[in-house]
């Protein structure tokens, strides 16, 4: 009977021991997926990144890499129902700092309505370059409307090709996009660029502002953004931005 006893105390136990266990598997898994997610997001942009600009003859020019003050990239923006609805898409974005090195990226939504892609394009990759701090700090409030808020216009093509030193006076941002592996025509005005708060605490466990995260390097780059910070850096390395190049004399 002793015997017995002890049986079933034992069994009892591995069955709260197996609860328990079940329990917290349950609890953490959530908070791995949506760390994923994030992470899927990076890998992706990562992706646009590598491949336009392996696009020798229609790629980001390298000039206008080099000036950039901050990069965000937005796989598959996806066109609304009947071309009615607007877009929507999720990214992320990194900001050259003093030293010319860049930040941890934030998460970042584009949305907004009517704005249109060619006929016949119901997704597209996008990719954006902002050519000044202005264009750049205007989305740290969390919001910034495209068009209204900050200029933005279709950037010039070709890797090798030479940037005119006046056409960051032009738009403060320069727009490209890409629909099964060709360039695309899209028309940014009236959207919007929304800092994604949620993605961001997600990614890095915690709550940070976009300043935190882009401006005051208070958050470190991790296994989640990597992928697209190493993109980046690739294609524009660290190099500090002048005065001099400000007013189009060029880089130190």
């Amino acid at each position: 009977m002793f015997s017995r006893n002890r049986f079933l105390i034992g069994f009892v136990c591995l069955l709260f021991l197996f609860a328990a266990l079940s329990t917290a598997g349950l609890a953490t898994s959530p908070k791995k997926d949506k760390a994923e997610d994030q992470a899927k997001r990076a890998r992706e942009a990562a992706e646009v990144m590598n491949e336009i600009m392996g696009i020798r003859e229609e790629g980001i020019p390298e000039e206008l890499m080099a000036r950039a003050h901050a990069i965000a990239v937005i796989p598959d923006v996806t066109k609304g129902a009947f071309g009615i609805g607007g877009r929507w898409g999720k990214g992320l974005v990194t900001h050259r700092g003093a030293n010319g090195k860049w930040s941890a990226p934030s998460y970042i939504e584009l949305a907004g309505g009517s704005f249109g892609l060619q006929i016949g394009v119901e997704r597209a990759d996008v990719v954006l370059v902002f050519v000044n701090e202005e264009g750049f700090r205007s989305m740290l409030d969390g919001k910034v409307k495209l068009g209204a808020d900050a200029s933005i216009a279709a950037g010039p093509v070709g890797r090798r090709a030479e940037v005119g030193t006046d056409i960051k006076f032009e738009s403060a941002i320069l727009s490209y996009s890409r629909s099964k592996g060709l360039f695309a025509g899209v028309a940014l005005d009236g959207s919007s660029l929304t800092i994604d708060d949620s993605g961001n605490k997600k990614a890095y466990g915690a709550k940070y502002s976009a300043e935190d995260i882009l401006l005051n390097n208070r958050v470190r780059i991790n296994n989640v953004v990597a992928p697209f910070v190493q993109s980046v850096e690739k294609w524009a390395p660290a190099r500090r931005i002048s005065e001099r190049y400000e007013k189009g004399v060029g880089l130190i």
